[in-house]
């Protein structure tokens, strides 16, 4: 199987090999995210309601997926590091690590889920009517979490091995078998919205399968096995260094849940639910058209990471300007299709006409500063994959905590803008937010280059 080489391979290339099959990746992973929305909200007479309450369980899944960032993005950069510092001990303990991280925290957080699932959905702002749908839907789609926790969680570390198709397939196993099983659960079987969440347990199940069975292979350099009691009690310190990174990507995942969470509650109190139907229906536009962005992104890092440890400086300044312009080219071309096509977007996932009067101006509105969160990833994951967690953590808070959230209840009731000032937030954090991350980065990055004299060329020109 193919391998990228990010020892001795073009940057430019390296992120092609790495980003294409990621963002393959990424596009079927958001298909798999998606697509129970897509045929919910199809469901006949129930749809637009039940997609309302899938959408009250968001919260919870986004901390899932927090978690699961934490081991997993805290976890390669550092692996990646160790490569290029040829530490294959190291990086064996830190993907081992990793996963011992993951397969406990899963099995806690489905205890909890399904112990307290109703009283959560309740804070969380959920109605009667609502709960009839995203209790059912939550209980059964808690039981895949550890799939799902395993599936994508390991696999940055097949990725940040230079197997990105392999990383690719691995999507590509579980997206195509929700697509597959979910019409066939939902309406065959007529099992509704307690089927769609069946059919994404079964695909992250086959998933996590593939996962594992690449990362158990005999013949690996880097083979996966569960700690054993004595390397527990020696793994405190790289257990730390892992959630240390990894808090950056939690905290991003944990204040979308605190947003979420906060803009379902003021949609609901101001519009009502058909509001936050349509809230549903904006997030799950942002996360397809926010893919490309995050394949980019996330197939730069590992050859940032690589790169740092292999101490080669001029190669992490190339690999930070090809993904900012390939992130400001895509984001340029997108935002103008969404500012011409909003309807067609919109009834991707719905085909409910009497809300598109409502949805289309909000739409526009949330979507008016697209192009500004370029500047959010290319700094983020700059900070993530140099390993430098505190500003990493800064600026998730940042955008979201002191930008965004108290905007949602600001907005709507200070300034009297109701259901318009919810989603104004959003783009407000994007130009406030984005540009100070981004700007931040550029004088990091060359007080680092600084630091350590690395030099342009070989005539002594310092960055």
């Amino acid at each position: 199987m193919r391998q990228v080489d990010f020892e001795k391979g073009k940057t430019l290339n390296n992120i092609i090999a790495t980003a294409l099959p990621m963002l393959v990746a990424q596009i079927l992973n958001l298909l798999y995210n998606i697509v129970d929305r897509i045929y919910i909200a199809r469901i006949p007479v129930i749809g637009t309601t039940a997609l309302g309450a899938v959408g009250l369980c968001f919260p919870i899944v986004i901390l899932i997926t927090g978690f699961t960032n934490m081991y997993g993005s805290g976890g390669a950069p550092l692996f990646s590091i160790a490569r290029g510092q040829k530490n294959t001990d190291e990086a064996k303990a830190i993907q081992n690590t990793s996963f011992f991280l993951l397969v406990t925290t899963g099995i806690v957080l489905i205890f909890i889920g399904e112990a307290l699932g109703q009283p959560i959905l309740k804070i969380f702002g959920t109605s009667e009517d609502s709960m009839t749908y995203a209790l059912p839907y939550l209980r059964i789609y808690l039981l895949g979490t550890l799939f799902s926790m395993i599936a994508t969680g390991m696999n940055p570390f097949i990725t940040a091995q230079g197997f990105a198709f392999v990383g690719m397939t691995t999507v590509v196993v579980g997206a195509a078998a929700n697509i597959i099983l979910d019409p066939i659960f939902i309406f065959a079987l007529g099992m509704g919205i307690q089927g769609a969440a069946i059919a994404t347990v079964i695909s992250q199940a086959l998933s996590a399968i593939y996962v594992m069975s690449f990362l158990l292979r005999k013949d690996s350099e880097y083979k996966l096995h569960f700690l054993s009691l004595k390397e527990i009690k020696h793994c405190g310190y790289r257990a730390k260094k892992i959630i240390g990174l990894g808090t950056a990507a939690f905290i991003m995942q944990f204040t979308n849940a605190v947003v979420q969470i906060s803009c379902n509650n003021v949609l609901a109190d101001v519009g009502g639910d058909i509001y936050v139907s349509i809230m549903t229906i904006v997030n799950s536009a942002r996360q397809m058209m926010e893919t490309p962005l995050l394949a980019i992104t996330e197939g730069t890092s590992p050859i940032i990471s690589y790169n740092y440890g292999a101490k080669r400086y001029e190669k992490i300044k190339q690999a930070i300007a090809i993904m900012f312009t390939l992130d400001i080219v895509y984001a340029l071309i997108i935002w103008g299709f969404i500012r011409l096509f909003p309807a067609t977007i919109i009834g991707i996932f719905s085909n409910d006409k009497t809300i598109l009067a409502d949805a289309i101006p909000a739409f526009n509105l949330y979507f008016s500063t697209f192009i500004f969160m370029t500047f959010q990833h290319t700094g983020q994951v700059t900070f993530k994959s140099l390993g430098l967690k505190g500003k990493a953590i800064f600026f998730s808070l940042f955008r979201k905590v002191i930008i965004v959230v108290p905007l949602t209840y600001m907005l709507p009731y200070l300034f009297n803008l109701g259901t318009a000032g919810v989603f104004a937030a959003e783009p407000i954090s994007n130009v406030v937010g984005g540009l100070a991350c981004f700007i931040t980065m550029l004088f990091t990055i060359r007080g680092l280059f600084l630091d350590n004299k690395c030099r342009v060329n070989t005539k002594g020109i310092v960055l």
